[in-house]
This record gives C-alpha cells, structure tokens and sequence, in this order.
C-alpha cells in the first residue's frame, strides 16, 4: 500500500543573504552612508554652522553606524540564512533599525555627559533616537532589497554557467572516449605487443575523464595524462607525430580542473596534424609569467572542413577555463606563419 502522498513545506532559500563582511558590499554600504551623510549637512537647520566641521562630525557618526550595522548583519548571516527569505529580510531590516536607535540613544547619552554638544540637547533626544531609526528604516529596506536582488542575479548568473559548463563538458567527454577507442581497437589490431602497455595509459584517461568535476586534479596530473596520450598517439601515427615538449618551469602542484588541457593536445593532433600526409610536429611549451603561468600549444594550420571542428572544441575549452578562472584565465588563438598557436594562461593560485 502506498502511502499518502502530501506537499512538501518550501525549504527556505540558502543564498538569498549578501555577506556583509566582504568588500564589495562594505563599499556599497559606506558609499550609501557617505550620500545619506551629505543629505543631512545639506538640509535646512534652524542653527547652521560652518558645513565642513559639520560634515566631518556626521559622516564619523554615520559611517560608524554603517560599519556597526555591517557587523551585526555579518553575525547574523547564519541565523538569518535558516529562515525563509520574507521572515529573514524583516528580521534583518528589523535589527538594523534597533540597532541603530540604541547607538543612537547611547551617542546622545555620552555626548550630553561629557558636554560636547555634537548631537543634540537632552530634551531632543527622544525626537533625535526617532529620526534615526525611520532614516535607518527607509534606507536599509531599500539597501537591503538591492542586495538581495543583486546577490539573487548572481546565483541566476552562476547557475546558468555552471549549466553551460556541464552541457560543454559533456560534449568534451564522449568525444574524447570514442577517439580513445578507436585508437585503442587500431593498436590491437595492428601492434598486439604494445596492447599491454596501451591499456594501461587507457586506463588513466577513462579514470580521468570519468572523475567528478568537484575533484580538481594538479597540472602536474594533467601533463602526466597528455605524456599518457601522445604516447598512445604515437603508436597510432608514427613517424608522422613529432613533438616539441619543454614544460619543465610549470609547477606541477597547480590545482587544475581534470582534463582541462589534454582536450588542446587532441585537438591539435585531430585537426593539424592527422589530416596531412606527411604529419607535422606538435609543440608545447610551458613557462611562469607575472603571477601565473602561460602554456603555449602549436600544431600546423588545419585546413578545411578541420578549422570548424577545430573552432568548436576550443571554445568548449575557453569556456571551462572562464567558469573556473573567471578573468583570471585566459585562452588566446589564432594563425601564426604556417601553424595555429593556443596559448592558455592561468593563474598560479589555481582553481577559484
């Protein structure tokens, strides 16, 4: 007997909540409190005083409150993210505004002890207490749901990559396994004696085409399979491959996404180099360059209906570059002379 079924409660959003601690929203923030600070100086008083003593005394007094804010909001942030999205902005916007009438309330209380008349009479603090607690009101409301929408646009951003990025890599993979294959059934046919030692290096390609995305492996891995592949290839073409390999100033403990680069290798060899009668030489170097490292790959100009499948699979590569380097990588191409030259940069911190 099945049991009856029901609707599940909605589980409430885990990233709707900016974090507060980080830099870039900081800045917002005291940009926002800056131009609430200037709003103040600027508006009619019934005892003007001098506007840049002025200014300078409101924008301490805001900014402090700004960054008093910011504190607590950050400390907060996983309470609040436990909540559903409605009940977490109002406690949010609710705190910021308590918070804000208590400084406030204790600012007025020093102030009036110590006699320094930078805020207000005691007989205004009530009055005082309350202002700033509706400008903390009104502003937060509108800081806090620009926050949110924008961190929610970044989540839209991130997800729509990420699926771009596995739609790619899926693309990637069967067409990296059904040209090891056919590699793999020519070599048994053709040269049993290598048929041993081809299946090992066989063996880790499929382990690391097959390995979770979330797992990054090291450059160092990532040479270690391309030497794996071209030796298969090797076998496969001949005399007609030759390589050009110098990559002994990469350091080999570089997080690097699996099968990042032995896609380039393929590539190359599939489009320049396997179409040409005589063959052509396959070149890699490798070099650190200003806080990251540049490899370079070149191969002969493919020609014909080779140059479009040559165009597709690179951009396949550009793209799992951007989704994991962001701006931090870089993939370059294009004719030099008689050979085609990829050049891949990546930055020496590794994968983001």
């Amino acid at each position: 007997m099945f049991s009856r079924s029901h609707t599940p409660e909605p589980a409430p959003s885990a990233t709707w909540m900016p974090t507060f601690c980080s830099a870039p929203t900081l800045f917002v923030l005291m940009i926002v409190g800056e131009l609430v600070a200037l709003v103040i100086v600027l508006a009619p008083q019934e005892n003007p005083r001098e506007w840049l003593p002025r200014l300078g005394t409101t924008t301490v007094y805001v900014q402090w409150l700004v960054l008093l804010n910011a504190v607590m909001l950050c400390s907060l942030r996983t309470v609040l993210q436990r909540l559903f999205t409605i009940a977490g902005f109002l406690l949010a916007w609710s705190a910021a505004v308590l918070v804000t009438a208590l400084a406030s309330w204790v600012v007025c209380r020093i102030d009036q002890s110590l006699g320094a008349e930078f805020s207000v009479p005691a007989s205004e603090t009530g009055r005082f207490v309350f202002a700033n607690a509706a400008i903390c009101a009104l502003i937060a409301a509108a800081v806090l749901r620009y926050l949110f929408v924008f961190e929610q646009w970044r989540e839209r951003m991130h997800a729509a990559n990420k699926a771009r990025f596995e739609a790619l890599q899926a693309r990637i993979r069967p067409h990296f396994l059904f040209n090891s294959m056919n590699t793999i059934a020519s070599l048994i046919r053709s040269r049993p004696a290598d048929a041993e030692r081809t299946v090992e290096d066989l063996a880790e390609l499929f382990r690391a085409a097959l390995g979770p995305d979330d797992a990054p492996g090291t450059l160092g891995e990532e040479l270690d399979l391309i030497e794996r592949y071209l030796a298969i290839e090797h076998l496969r073409l001949g005399e007609r491959l030759q390589l050009d390999i110098d990559v002994a100033d990469l350091p080999r403990e570089l997080p690097l996404p699996r099968l990042l680069l032995q896609p380039l290798v393929e590539n190359a060899i599939y489009h320049g180099i396997q179409p040409r009668a005589e063959g052509g030489t396959l070149s890699i170097h490798g070099r650190r360059d200003g806080g990251g490292v540049e490899i370079e790959f070149a191969n002969p100009l493919p020609t014909g209906t080779s140059l479009r499948g040559n165009g597709i699979a690179l951009a396949n590569v550009r793209a799992r570059i951007g989704y994991h380097f962001g701006t931090h990588g870089e993939l370059r191409m294009g004719p030099q002379a008689d050979r085609f030259v990829v050049r891949v940069r990546l930055p020496e911190t590794g994968v983001s």
